[in-house]
């Protein structure tokens, strides 16, 4: 099957999907895929046209009405099926109850249009909601975050998701600023990183501590560590878990986990007798993680922080590297 070439070939008005052409030569054609987090749609198009069938999930509503209208004949075909919910959460979702998959697709970013949707928070432009939240499933919206939470609990935020220097000071900030007026909308946390920062700081600025305040809000870095070995059971037998990050500690966290997964041995170095599982799990296909191409980032500049890491079970058959064996 010929597939499009054509850069933006699987763009939609909700989302331009990223990094399509790597994700097909490690998923693609592969019988049965799970696209752990829909969008709008494209990566899902894709596998489809390459002959694989697909189930998808996402906790955005609307993410899941613009997918099935997208993809509304391959799914009246039975070859495409989506799922409300939480990749976190797979046993949460009666339907995918005991599927093993040949692929699994997992990417991190969030879509264009929930970037672009003024109500959905995501973004810095003035007015604009301090939401954040990627489904009806998160407790706090980034308001209720930034109103209650600790001065302690802030930086930790600013610092670890943010990468922040500053953190200590900005968490003061926010802290003294809703003591008078609470935290509404984008303009108000980009007043207390001005203040912070200085007059220089701008967007870069603004997109890295809105991201961080954005990973709390949907308790991402959680969700996707207890995650990992999750969808690495749901592998059939050599199948390939394929992960796009976008950030430093989603990227550290699926480095880590496919290192061990690959590793025979992971006693501690100077332990004399092995007592681990004694095996590797499977292969790291990715030594060092895949980018987007330099066209691709000039179509797409949301492409430019993508790093793209994929592992693959053993071929053996056996279930004894499962956590549930």
């Amino acid at each position: 099957m010929t597939l499009p070439s054509a850069a933006g070939a699987w763009d939609s008005a909700y989302h331009a999907p990223v990094m399509v052409a790597e994700v097909l030569d490690l998923l693609g054609g592969r019988p049965l895929v799970l696209d752990c987090t829909l969008g709008g749609g494209g990566h899902s198009a894709a596998l489809l046209a390459s002959g694989s069938r697909v189930h998808a999930v996402d906790r955005d509503p609307a993410a899941i009405a613009a997918a099935r209208a997208r993809l509304a004949d391959a799914e009246r075909e039975g070859r495409f099926a989506a799922h409300p919910g939480n990749y976190a959460h797979l046993d949460r979702i009666g339907a995918l109850a005991g599927v093993r998959f040949d692929g699994i697709l997992l990417d991190l970013g969030i879509s264009s249009h929930q970037i672009d949707a003024r109500d959905r928070g995501f973004t810095f432009r003035e007015g604009a909601a301090l939401d954040m939240r990627m489904g009806e499933d998160a407790p706090l919206d980034a308001a209720g975050l930034l109103n209650t939470a600790s001065e302690g609990e802030l930086a930790r935020v600013f610092r670890d998701y943010g990468d922040e220097r500053h953190a200590t000071r900005l968490a003061r900030e926010v802290v003294r600023r809703r003591a008078t007026r609470a935290f509404v909308v984008a303009d108000d946390l980009v007043g207390a990183i001005r203040a912070v920062l200085g007059p220089r700081s701008g967007p870069g600025d603004f997109a890295r501590l809105f991201q961080a305040v954005r990973i709390a809000v949907n308790d991402e870095l959680a969700g996707l560590d207890e995650a990992l070995p999750a969808l690495r059971d749901r592998l059939a037998a050599g199948g390939v878990l394929a992960v796009i990050a976008y950030h430093s500690g989603e990227d550290r966290l699926v480095k880590n986990a496919f290192r061990e997964w690959s590793a025979s041995c992971v006693c501690p170095p100077r332990q004399p007798v092995c007592t681990c599982r004694g095996h590797a799990l499977g292969e790291t296909l990715t030594r060092r993680p895949l980018g987007a191409s330099p066209d691709e980032v000039h179509r797409n500049p949301r492409a430019r922080s993508a790093r793209l890491r994929a592992w693959r079970g053993d071929a053996s058959g056996g279930d004894a590297w499962r956590s549930d064996a």
